[in-house]
Formats: C-alpha cells, sequence, structure tokens
C-alpha cells in the first residue's frame, strides 16, 4: 500500500467506527450521511484488504486485523492531532470539543454534577459524553481512545501506558432513612450488623469490598440493586441500610430523607483518581479538563 496515494481521512473513519461500533453513530459524528460512512468503510476495506467490522447483535464488531492495528491507527491520529493543536491556543470559552469519560455508578454523583457545573460556567460549548464500563475493558477504551478519562476509584487500572492523577482519600459511612430507628444516636456495631442492608452491583467502580465486609461479618445482605440512585429511594422508602462512600451520601442526603452515621466496622480508606493514555497527556485540551478535575477535587475539605 502506497501511503502517499490513499486517503487518509479513512482512517479517522476507522477510528470513528472503532469507538462508537456503529456506521450511523460515525457518521453522526462526521457530520456526513450513513450512506457516505458505508462507502468511506468500504473503500478503506479495499484499501487495506480485510472487512474490518463485521455486523453483529451488538454493532459493528471488529475483525482480529483491525484490534491489531487499531492501536496503531489511533496513536497516529492522536499524534497528528496534537501536533496540529499546539499550533494553536486552546481557548475554553470557544471550544467546542467532546470529553468521553467512563465513571462508574459512585462517581456520577459526586465527580460528574461538579464538573458539568464548573464546565458549564467557563466553557459553554465543550461537551460531556460519560458511560460506564466493565472494569476489565476500561483500559483497552483508553488506549484504543473510546474514552479520554477515567475517573473514581478504579484499583485494577493499570497499564504501562497509562497516567494517573489522586484526587482525594475516600471512606465509607452508613446511608440510611431520616427516622429510621437507628438513626438515633450512635450507631454500633452490634447493631449495624443485625439491619437488613442494601448493596450496588453496578459495574465499572471498586467497591466490591463493601459486600465482602458484609458477608464476612455475616450481615444480612436482603437485596442487591443495579445503580446507586435506586439504591437511595430503596433506603430512604424502608428500613434497610448500605454502606457508601461519604461523599456520595453527603450528596443524597442533601434533600431531607436521608441520614448518613459513621461506619462502626474497620474498612480500609480509599483513593479516588483520574486516568488518561499518555498519547493525550500534552494534549491542550486535555490537559485543560485534567487542570478543572485537580481544581474541583484535590485539597477540598473533608
Amino acid at each position: 500500500m502506497n501511503t502517499y496515494r490513499s486517503d487518509l481521512n479513512l482512517f479517522s473513519v476507522f477510528q470513528a467506527i472503532l469507538e462508537t461500533r456503529s456506521v450511523t453513530l460515525a457518521a453522526d459524528r462526521f457530520g456526513i450521511t450513513q450512506p457516505a460512512m458505508s462507502n468511506a468503510l468500504t473503500r478503506l476495506r479495499q484499501l487495506l484488504g480485510d472487512p474490518l467490522f463485521v455486523n453483529s447483535t451488538s454493532g459493528m464488531q471488529p475483525t482480529p486485523y483491525a484490534l491489531e492495528i487499531a492501536e496503531t491507527v489511533v496513536n497516529s491520529l492522536a499524534g497528528l492531532q496534537q501536533a496540529l493543536d499546539h499550533r494553536k491556543s486552546f481557548d475554553p470559552a470557544l471550544t467546542e470539543q467532546t470529553f468521553r469519560f467512563h465513571i462508574p455508578d459512585m462517581g456520577q454523583v459526586n465527580i460528574l454534577p461538579m464538573l458539568l457545573e464548573r464546565v458549564q460556567r467557563v466553557a459553554p460549548r465543550v461537551r460531556i459524553q460519560t458511560e460506564t464500563l466493565p472494569q476489565e475493558d476500561v483500559r483497552t477504551a483508553l488506549e484504543n481512545g473510546r474514552i479520554h478519562f477515567a475517573a473514581g476509584h478504579l484499583p485494577r487500572l493499570h497499564g504501562r501506558r497509562l497516567r494517573t492523577q489522586h484526587l482525594f482519600d475516600e471512606r465509607y459511612v452508613v446511608l440510611m432513612r431520616a427516622g429510621h430507628p437507628l438513626a438515633v444516636g450512635t450507631l454500633t456495631q452490634k447493631a449495624l450488623l443485625q439491619a437488613s442492608h442494601a448493596v450496588v452491583t453496578s459495574v465499572g467502580g471498586g467497591h466490591q469490598i463493601i459486600e465482602e465486609v458484609l458477608q464476612k461479618r455475616r450481615a444480612r445482605i436482603v437485596t442487591h440493586l443495579p445503580n446507586i440512585m435506586a439504591l437511595a429511594m430503596a433506603v430512604a422508602r424502608t428500613d434497610l441500610v448500605a454502606i457508601v462512600p461519604r461523599r456520595v451520601a453527603t450528596e443524597l442526603a442533601k434533600g431531607g430523607t436521608l441520614h448518613v452515621a459513621r461506619l462502626p466496622i474497620a474498612m480500609p480508606c480509599f483513593d479516588v483518581a483520574i486516568y488518561w493514555h499518555e498519547r493525550s497527556h500534552t494534549s491542550p485540551a486535555c490537559i485543560w479538563m485534567r487542570e478543572q478535575l485537580m481544581e474541583l477535587f484535590m485539597g477540598r475539605a473533608e
């Protein structure tokens, strides 16, 4: 293949379909019609001599060859974009940059709202897209450019080319309804372990230790709920209690229907951090976003 005679824009098509797993969504990203995107994919297939993406019930799945070249293509495009970015100043007030995040369920309560509030004020044209990926997929999504950042408690996220910045340390507390019998006085270890518990089973985070500790101490877990908002609503209407991160509990309790109590059993504190791939480390846009997160959360009073 002679690269001098190739339409290198087709590799942006490759990245868009790789990230969206959809010809239609990739076309939307480019602002072109779906047939035009399909035509571009056909040309790329002919250029590379491989189907690249195969339609399935879960979207356009990459072939083994597509996965083999994905990191090289994405890194090359990112390098080109960084070279172009450095030739112009990054103006938050004018940019229409889209930042894509993996934020676990818990972080969507205490990280995302504050970030959106800040961005709406200082960069009103910026778009933030979030999704919650299975933990085992987050590193790959950072590597192939599907997401720019991962934020939250992600103890299993590591890789040779991943960068990270610690934001804050966190601890667990007990969440219950206001007016719960255990909300009066000091919550004891015995009372907590005799209570009925709800736990969250959402993907993408690192809070499995909650259920592990409860099971080890033979506490009664009566329900597993899919996300933190479902848990908050259930706790507010029942005598269930739940162990959750302190900042999450504090946000949920602001409406007055929930009560936060000190956790009377030993559980380790944990860290909350942001992660990104090294290819975006010097990008002015990504540097700006990291600065927003650090200004919002680093050094905040407990």
